[in-house]
């Protein structure tokens, strides 16, 4: 009974280790997510304040192409 009391507290030690070790492991797998994902939002940020600039700025040449009549007679 005793030398089971003993192997079964030497496999709890080493499960505690493993344990913590994962544990760890596991929180900087969490700090790189989130600062990859930081980061991922500031550069979808940066896109869509461009992308919303560049559809509030009209393309004048589109707007005065589409306007005239390819015969040159107005109707």
């Amino acid at each position: 009974m005793e030398r089971l009391n003993s192997k079964l507290y030497l496999q709890n030690c080493y499960i505690m280790k493993e344990n913590e070790r994962l544990r760890k492991k596991a929180q900087l797998l969490n700090q790189e997510n989130q600062a990859l994902l930081s980061e991922l939002k500031q550069k979808l940020t940066k896109t869509n304040s461009k992308s919303n600039a560049a559809k509030a700025i009209p393309d004048l040449n589109l707007s005065s192409s589409s306007n005239q009549n390819p015969s040159g007679s107005s109707n």
